[in-house]
């Protein structure tokens, strides 16, 4: 119906002549862009390809989702500059991409000079004008189907990493030529007449089939005598595995490397938590409404009647909780004695060191301590931000949130939760995973001047108390790094004994409003 009225108007000669001449439609040729990683900052020189949003041969526009890519800082979401077609991808899934490096080539549309076009409209008959019509109609119908196709077409849903407890092979994945290895490592299945997608997902990155799978299937259907036992035969199968290092993990070998620059020194004591203990289900019977997610109190009167009230924060689902835990408020006292000793709340000056200077430092005028973070990927280490100006609940809802994007694979920690210069002191609560009772932290470049390990809470029996009598106290065992170059052992220990007044008499913290 569309394409009759149009023949019947590229037919006449002034129409099409003034059809021809219209440089917007007919003065563009298609062009190969070849889109480059962009330096997303932090300091970051290559980045991983977690996976493609678009597939070869599809229409794009700009600012749709092009793939996502993981640092060793976080994972970013990259979208397209252009309006056109992706012709190739040039990074596949699972490689990493330097910086300025191509990731993708998509074909777009660009304007031609004026005067070719003109002379390539004085050369054209009025028959070759009115084929070009017909052809045009189909061009024009066929761009208007694909695009329609392509805006009812489901979003892709967000693709499980291979070692993620929920992931599920593919449906795709149910033939060979799908099944994701190498060359070397089909040409090798295929000699042995393997297929590969009774192998899939394979023990590489991202379900990658390695030669030692097929060799481990093959070996794997070999007849074992009736007289040897199941244990036995799986202890003679049993071969050594090399597995490749993730981005983040290699990423913290590289850290651990640099820390041999540091001189470390350690401190190590226990605080008496007992009061600390004792308020802890007041707090918990106040967890304001907004951070436990439960209905606020029907209340006989109105207090908004006169003038509204200040709204709450808004808090994510994922940040909200119905318990309160020591780890808060021990990071909001950590806040009230950094506030009190500026040397905790410094960081070496970058590049102050340049051209043979003397080293400074930069004093931060509040409180940025980062929280060491064990995730399905690696250890991150994101920063809760002015911790000072955050209330005890506060800090409570950002652990819970920071815990949960941390926890996602990949990892949805983003620069926004890692800055690049990250906090002046880190904490590590390895008393959540076991009962150790002291540790030795390592301090990394740009990790701050100290770290504090934090173990497990024990009730003891101390005879220092009770008039000689003694006493049964609640003790937390604490373990100090830091960065020798910065603090001295007497500054450390005197920052310690700072801590421990908020510590061991939390009621101070009502002075300062929770």
């Amino acid at each position: 119906m569309l394409a009759r009225p149009l023949r019947r108007l590229l037919g006449r000669p002034t129409i099409v002549s003034h059809f021809h001449t219209s440089h917007t439609y007919w003065a563009s040729r298609k062009v190969l862009q070849k889109f480059k990683l962009a330096d997303i900052g932090e300091g970051i020189t290559e980045c991983e390809v977690i996976k493609w949003s678009i597939k070869e041969n599809s229409s794009v526009q700009s600012f749709d989702p092009l793939c996502e890519v993981q640092s060793d800082k976080a994972s970013v979401e990259i979208t397209s500059p252009f309006d056109g077609v992706v012709k190739e991808l040039l990074v596949k899934e699972g490689e990493v991409a330097k910086v300025g490096q191509g990731l993708c080539l998509i074909e777009v549309e660009e304007e031609t000079p004026e005067d070719a076009s003109e002379a390539q409209v004085g050369q054209t008959s009025e028959s070759t004008s009115s084929d070009l019509g017909d052809s045009s109609v189909k061009q024009v119908a066929s761009d208007f189907v694909s695009r329609e196709e392509i805006s009812k077409a489901p979003a892709a849903s967000r693709r499980l990493h291979p070692l993620d407890p929920n992931y599920t092979p593919d449906v795709a994945m149910t033939n060979s030529q799908n099944a994701l290895a190498t060359p070397s490592v089909r040409h090798f299945a295929k000699q042995r007449g393997v297929d590969l997608s009774k192998l899939a997902p394979g023990s590489g990155r991202d379900g990658r089939i390695e030669k030692k799978d097929i060799e481990a299937f093959l070996s794997g259907n070999a007849t074992v005598p009736e007289s040897t036992s199941t244990a036995a035969a799986s202890t003679d199968t049993a071969t050594e595995a090399i597995v490749e290092l993730g981005r983040t993990r290699y990423g913290m070998w590289k850290a651990m490397v640099k820390s041999l620059e540091i001189p470390h020194f350690g401190y190590s004591t226990t605080l008496d938590i007992t009061s600390l203990h004792d308020i802890l289900p007041v707090l918990n019977a106040h967890i304001p409404s907004h951070y436990s997610g439960a209905a606020p109190l029907a209340s006989l009167v109105n207090s908004s009647a006169l003038y509204p009230a200040p709204s709450p924060p808004t808090v994510p689902t994922s940040g909200q909780y119905t318990r309160l835990t020591y780890l808060p408020i021990l990071l909001k006292t950590l806040s009230r004695a950094m506030m009190e000793w500026p040397i905790l709340r410094s960081s070496i000056t970058p590049d102050s060191t340049a051209n043979g200077g003397k080293p400074t430092l930069t004093i931060r005028p509040h409180t940025d301590i980062s929280v060491a973070l064990s995730t399905p990927t690696g250890l991150y280490t994101p920063t809760i931000q002015r911790a000072n100006s955050h209330s005890v609940y506060s800090l409570s809802s950002q652990l819970k949130h920071l815990s949960y994007l941390g926890r996602q694979t990949p990892s949805a920690l983003t620069p926004a939760e890692m800055p690049k210069r990250g906090g002046t002191l880190t904490v590590s609560n390895i008393g959540a995973i076991g009962a150790g009772e002291s540790a030795a932290p390592v301090l990394v470049p740009g990790g701050g001047v100290a770290i504090v390990a934090i173990g497990r809470a024990k009730w003891e029996w101390d005879v220092n108390r009770g008039d000689g009598k003694g006493e049964r106290r609640l003790k937390l065992p604490v373990s100090w790094s830091a960065d020798h170059r910065v603090l001295e052992g007497a500054e450390l220990a005197a920052f310690v004994e700072c801590w421990r007044t908020y510590v061991e008499a939390p009621q101070r913290l009502i002075g300062d409003a929770i």
